[in-house]
């Protein structure tokens, strides 16, 4: 809990009757490699802070699972437009690893929104965190390459993704296994 309480603090400064209030709404949970946090017309009912653990964000198909996001440890991860609108989602999350989660209910966050001083900030902060991220995957998939997409990726959690499996990170930059094997020969 007290990586969710530094990753706050970094963004607004925090009360300790704030802290009191939101940590006492959050409920750690783990999930098992390949669990599911959220399945495909279901709908998001928790903001939940990645204290350990890979998950994938994939759109199920006959054929492969379109992985289009992941998310890694000390971040914040939600279906966030089923969140936010109490809406079936359009896509699974699932683990990639074994991970552990602080969560908190969509209810317990509208509690947290009117009761504490810094709630609507602090709200406001994770939202524009998952807005930027999506901007940047959007505009990585529209100006570069596939190579240098997986280079990106590689660097920004190079410890992590050596857990993902190919077959996902391929996905992700919108290729094939196969051309991602040639990809990582070219580098290696």
């Amino acid at each position: 809990m007290e990586n969710i309480k530094n990753h706050l603090s970094n963004i607004v400064d925090i009360s300790e009757n704030d802290w009191e209030i939101f940590s006492s709404k959050l409920s750690k949970v783990n999930f098992p490699k390949k669990g599911i946090l959220l399945e495909k017309g279901k709908i998001e009912k928790y903001l939940s802070f990645i204290e350990s653990g890979i998950l994938r964000f994939n759109i199920p198909k006959i054929e492969y699972d379109f992985t289009f996001a992941f998310a890694f440890e000390n971040n914040f991860v939600s279906g966030y437009d089923s969140f936010i609108k109490q809406k079936p989602s359009l896509y699974n999350i699932e683990t990639i690893t074994d991970c552990t989660l602080w969560r908190v209910s969509y209810d317990d966050l509208q509690n947290i929104y009117a009761t504490t001083t810094i709630g609507n900030r602090v709200g406001r902060m994770i939202a524009e965190e998952l807005y930027l991220k999506k901007m940047k995957r959007e505009l990585c998939l529209l100006e570069n390459s596939a190579k240098q997409r997986y280079l990106d990726l590689f660097e920004e959690q190079p410890q992590l993704v050596q857990n993902i499996p190919l077959k996902y990170l391929a996905s992700y930059i919108g290729i094939r296994p196969q051309s991602l094997s040639r990809i990582r020969k070219q580098i290696y």
